[in-house]
């Protein structure tokens, strides 16, 4: 049977989700999969599907699989009933994400899908097997393949951007995508801007740079809290730019903004998986059981993010989460993520020849600091009376902004 498309399930058609069920298969093909599954295989009755990594964010209204007085057909505990469940948080009164990876039913939320836990490929394999998966993802990248994240697409039809800092993640993305316009945003003289001018030169690529001020940033603030339900400094500081380089791509007729997401996650770019036994931030005592830590926080990161790009008015395309990368750099060893106080070693050595060698090389800094947001988030809030002596004065300031909204 050829594979259809559905207006209750994203990212994948009927057929390959109950194949994936019934082999209970994480990675079927694509860059991830949600909705309403009507007919799965060996259930009763229609249920929520949310891939393993959550790359498509789902949400039910809260305790919609958890009936009260054991009553399973209470008016509204049904977490597939019209009304309980939707791609937007906003459209529900109190919505609570579907777990990665788990089949919600109205007697039930059950996790089907987990990640791999194998040994890793031999090194040689392994790197080879990353290349070939980039190779396939940007290349459907380039030819216009569906969203990542958002509805279905027909062709490749829509205007294509990308979010671009200037490092080795973008730097991939906008190799894949070399007609597409970049596009950055931040404090004037802040280090994501003046690494993504650089790389846009050497790459030759056209740049727009979204300059953020106070006061574009306070309303990213209050959008961005809108769309997500996030209120922390953190997430804050992170959505907002994305946020404002995406409002100014969606003002310039752009549909679909491509992010290099996972990239860090999947193939050990942060820090605390170089030497993970003398770093308390995780639980691990192996590079690779870091990295799978970190990616274990996907979900929770793309329920942020994809909102605030479906918020500025774009869908978001994320390559290096496709399927075909995701489980190539998970069956990585541990010296192809971090080794010898390098980072993304894999995913560096497979951008050689894909982008300059200053790129390939370039250290780059997580966005709220690259951009300047937080530094003048911690300024505001000074300047509004919340002083660095009090406890979470950034937490306290933002609170105080968003209490009317």
């Amino acid at each position: 049977m050829a594979d259809t498309l559905s207006s209750d399930l994203r990212g994948a058609s009927p057929e390959t989700v109950r194949d994936a069920l019934r082999d209970g298969d994480p990675f079927p093909g694509g860059r991830g999969f949600a909705g309403l599954l009507a007919d799965p295989p060996d259930r009763e009755g229609p249920v929520l599907v949310r891939d393993a990594l959550g790359r498509r964010p789902l949400f039910v209204e809260r305790g919609a699989a958890e009936p009260e007085s054991g009553d399973r057909s209470a008016a509204g505990r049904d977490p597939t009933a019209p009304g309980a469940w939707s791609f937007d948080r906003t459209a529900l009164d109190d919505p609570t994400p579907v777990p990665a990876g788990s089949v919600a039913s109205d007697a039930e939320t059950e996790r089907v899908w987990s990640l791999p836990s194998e040994e890793p490929a031999d090194p040689e394999s392994a790197q080879a097997a990353v290349e070939d998966a980039l190779d396939a993802a940007l290349d459907d990248l380039g030819a216009g393949g569906s969203d990542a994240a958002g509805p279905e697409t027909e062709g490749g039809g829509a205007d294509l951007a990308v979010a671009f800092s200037g490092g080795v993640d973008s730097g991939l993305v906008a190799a894949g995508a070399p007609d597409a316009p970049c596009y950055v945003a931040g404090f004037e003289e802040c280090h994501d801007v003046a690494a993504a001018r650089e790389a846009a030169a050497a790459m030759d690529r056209d740049l727009r740079v979204v300059e953020i001020t106070h006061g574009t940033l306070l309303r990213a603030v209050r959008e961005v809290a809108a769309a997500t339900g996030r209120r922390n400094p953190m997430d804050l500081a992170i959505a907002a730019p994305l946020y404002l380089a995406a409002e100014a791509a969606a003002a310039d007729g752009i549909d679909r903004l491509a992010v290099g997401q996972g990239a860090d996650e999947l193939f050990g770019g942060y820090s605390k998986v170089v030497d993970p036994v003398a770093d308390d931030r995780v639980d691990a005592d192996t590079v690779r059981g870091a990295r799978t830590e970190t990616v274990r926080t996907l979900p929770d990161q793309l329920e942020r993010d994809v909102p605030a790009l479906r918020a500025a008015g774009v869908d978001p395309v994320a390559p290096l989460l496709d399927d075909r990368v995701v489980a190539t750099a998970l069956a990585l060893p541990g010296d192809l993520l971090a080794s010898d106080g390098e980072r993304k070693v894999a995913l560096r050595r497979a951008a050689t020849g894909r982008v300059p060698e200053s790129v390939r090389t370039a250290d780059k800094k997580a966005v709220q600091y690259g951009t300047y947001v937080s530094r003048e988030l911690d300024r505001l809030a000074r300047r509004a009376g919340f002083k660095r002596r009090m406890d979470d004065h950034v937490g306290r300031y933002l609170d105080d902004l968003l209490a009317g909204d």
